[in-house]
């Protein structure tokens, strides 16, 4: 059905948002990248467009763009390999000028974290071991 994913984000300013994700080890397509914008590879077929506001509002006509400091409309979840890597980019969001927007939540099974991007967009980085997933839980899964 699906074939790929893109997340639209309004961003202030493309150079400190490129160097931002940069330093967080995220690579960038240049062949949907100019002045307004850039794409971000998440990963296959995975993508996060980040647009200067200008041009994303161009997007929503006859809407504003929530400010992101105060109000969210979206939380972005991406899953780790471990959760060494979750602190690992965590740590690396934070060196680059991102806050911790939260403290982790271990759930034995489910490890995450959360920072805050240059604009105030929330990240939610997470590990899972549906191994580890209490036995309740997967039978609910089983009963849908």
């Amino acid at each position: 059905m699906v074939k790929q994913i893109f997340v639209n984000l309004p961003i202030n300013n493309l150079n400190k948002s490129v160097d931002f994700f940069k330093r967080l080890g995220f690579k960038f397509n240049p062949l949907f990248t100019d002045e307004n914008a850039t794409c971000m590879i998440i990963g296959e077929n995975m993508y996060v467009m980040l647009l200067v506001e200008k041009f994303f509002k161009s997007f929503i006509p006859g809407k504003d763009i929530a400010n992101a400091s105060k109000n969210t409309e979206v939380l972005v979840a991406l899953s780790a390999e471990n959760r060494e890597e979750v602190d690992k980019m965590i740590k690396n969001a934070v060196s680059a000028g991102g806050k911790e927007y939260r403290e982790a939540a271990d759930h034995g099974w489910m490890y995450g974290r959360a920072f805050q991007d240059l604009d105030g967009h929330i990240w939610e980085i997470f590990y899972m071991d549906e191994s580890k997933m209490p036995e309740e839980m997967k039978s609910k899964g089983a009963e849908k």
